[in-house]
């Protein structure tokens, strides 16, 4: 096998391997309704927690991670739908394509608070 026949092959594998995946669509459901889940748990533990008790700083653990999950959850929410949104939607418009997705984002972000 020549160098250049050699070269070629290794370039064909290298592309067929990397190229790129759409992940299964039932994949990015459960996605969404596990970050939900643990959006709206944490929100339940917050909701629980009283003021008196935060007075000893022992107490700040359980609802510091609970925000701090609470936090992420719903702005890996708000992503995930956003780029859905997106993907459907295409936009040759930079500029366009950023008022939208601040649009976007502003809506998911009030939806997931009420």
């Amino acid at each position: 096998m020549s160098g250049g026949a050699a070269s070629e092959s290794f370039e064909h594998a290298l592309r067929a391997a990397l190229t790129p995946v759409d992940p299964p669509r039932e994949l990015a459901a459960r996605l969404e309704g596990t970050l939900q889940e643990l959006s709206d748990l944490a929100a339940e533990e917050l909701e629980t927690w009283e003021l008196g008790a935060m007075r000893d700083p022992r107490n700040w653990v359980r609802p510091v991670a609970a925000a701090t999950v609470g936090a992420g959850a719903g702005a890996a929410l708000v992503v995930l739908r956003v780029r859905s949104a997106h993907r459907r939607r295409r936009s040759r418009d930079p500029l366009q394509l950023a008022q939208r997705t601040l649009k976007a984002a502003a809506e998911e972000a009030r939806r997931l608070r009420r």
